[in-house]
């Protein structure tokens, strides 16, 4: 057990830094650029029960302090997630992965973690009811606390594996949401997807995507999602997985600090393929500098 070890649903983690669905692939492509395998763990792609092309283009444009993305879950679909995905993940990966589900009923989300939930390599399903850039699934459910309980109780009662269920940060009050899903057997809460975000080109007077609009993210939204952390934290007793604007090791500990567990790493990732690591290099030092022994010590240490 390290100094910057801790214990997610009752799995240790080398580290807290977890990189976040949607910004990491399947991980292989990231292992051609460093050992992957020094990462806590990573959430993969949003998966969904068939295969989905995604939104139409432009679905990703940069803007001030961050970027707007509409990629609307692309993905080959849980069967060859499975037969195709995970085999090559497992040639460059030991360690188990968080497997991320999103649906449009919850018939799908009881389907997909099914069938996840039995693969060896997937060692938490990460339930995404907050996704912003679908339309008539996603956020629909996780803007609703019996909707996400009703979502978290169908998958609870087809899978073994802890169950984390990722948020929204687009609703009123947030606790509210956690709450229901707690109640409802989820094992873990995540939070925060991106915000409802939207910029126009000037030029073309048209908005920047295709999509019109689509999820903001990046270092503009750290402090709500911070703030939205620390509420949830002190709402539920299970675990919190802090994200939202995170791109440094101070982040982390910040994100501890306000209650979380573990951290995920998101648009970081792209714009530096080997933020994960920088950061997970650079906590020992910070560490140091502000006297933490252990990280998992600090988890809501916030005075």
């Amino acid at each position: 057990m390290g100094r910057l070890s801790v214990n997610l649903c009752g799995t240790e983690l080398d580290n807290p830094v977890i990189p976040a669905s949607g910004t990491f692939g399947f991980g292989y492509e990231f292992a051609e650029i460093y050992d992957i395998n020094c990462l806590g763990t990573f959430s993969f792609k949003g998966t969904t029960k068939e295969a989905r092309f995604g939104n139409p283009t432009p679905r990703i444009a940069e803007c001030t302090a961050g970027m707007i993305n509409a990629v609307g879950l692309q993905n080959p679909g849980v069967e060859k997630v499975i037969s195709e995905e995970l085999p090559k993940l497992k040639k460059v990966f030991s360690k188990p992965v968080m497997a991320n589900v999103s649906g449009f009923s919850v018939e799908d989300y009881a389907y997909t973690c099914e069938k996840l939930d039995a693969q060896e390599q997937v060692g938490w399903l990460e339930v995404n009811i907050s996704c912003p850039n679908v339309h008539g699934g996603g956020m629909s459910f996780g803007t609703d606390p019996k909707a996400a309980a009703e979502v978290t109780s169908a998958v609870k009662k087809v899978t073994k594996k802890p169950i984390i269920v990722k948020l929204s940060p687009n609703v009123t009050d947030i606790t509210a949401i956690a709450k229901a899903c707690e109640d409802a057997g989820a094992d873990g809460i995540s939070l925060i997807n991106t915000l409802l975000g939207m910029r126009i080109d000037l030029k073309t007077r048209k908005p920047v995507i295709a999509n019109k609009m689509g999820g903001f993210s990046g270092p503009a939204v750290f402090p709500v999602a911070l703030r939205m952390v620390y509420q949830v934290a002190n709402t539920v007793k299970i675990p919190v997985i802090g994200m939202g604007g995170v791109s440094t090791a101070e982040d982390v500990i910040e994100m501890m600090l306000a209650g979380a567990t573990a951290v995920e790493v998101g648009a970081a990732n792209l714009i530096n393929p080997t933020a994960c690591k920088d950061i997970i290099d650079k906590l020992p030092e910070v560490m140091d500098k502000y006297s933490i022994a252990n990280l998992r010590d600090i988890t809501g240490g916030i005075k």
